[in-house]
C-alpha cells in the first residue's frame, strides 16, 4: 500500500509570515492543504478539506466547529504518523490548546508533519510512498 507524500513547510513561515503577508488567507489554504494531505497519504484517512475548511473559516458562528476541526486535524497527523511506520507523536489536545492560545497550532502540526516527511527523506510533494500500516 501507497500514499501521496506532502509538502515540508518551515513552520514559522506557516505560522507567522505568509499569513501576516496575506492577511490571513494563507492559513486557510495552509489548512486545507494539511487536511488534502491526510485524505491523499492514506485513503484510510476520512477527511473533506472543503469541509474542514468551513469549519474552521465560518464554524465560529457556531462556536463549537473550529475545535472539533482542529482537534481532528491533530488525530488525522497521528494516523499519518501511525501509516508512515512512527510513533504517534502528534497529540490533538496540545493542537486544541495551542489553537486557544493564540493561533499557535500551525507551528505544532506542521512540526509533526514534517517528522512524517523526514522519515521518508523529504520526497518530492505528491511521490508515493510506502506505507507501514
Amino acid at each position: 500500500m501507497s500514499g501521496r507524500a506532502g509538502k515540508t513547510r518551515n513552520i514559522f513561515l506557516v505560522w507567522l509570515i505568509w499569513p501576516l503577508i496575506t492577511l490571513g488567507i494563507y492559513h486557510l489554504v495552509w489548512y486545507y492543504k494539511v487536511n488534502r494531505e491526510a485524505r491523499d497519504f492514506d485513503h484510510r484517512i476520512e477527511v473533506d478539506p472543503v469541509k474542514s475548511l468551513l469549519a474552521l473559516a465560518v464554524g465560529w458562528l457556531l462556536i463549537v466547529p473550529p475545535f472539533v476541526s482542529v482537534y481532528n486535524t491533530g488525530l488525522r497527523i497521528a494516523r499519518m504518523q501511525e501509516s508512515a511506520g512512527l510513533q504517534r507523536s502528534c497529540n490533538p489536545w496540545i493542537g486544541l490548546i495551542l489553537f486557544i492560545l493564540a493561533g499557535l497550532y500551525p507551528l505544532y502540526y506542521q512540526h509533526e508533519l514534517n517528522q512524517i516527511w523526514a522519515h521518508y527523506k523529504i520526497p518530492e510533494e505528491g511521490e508515493q510512498v510506502p506505507l507501514a500500516a
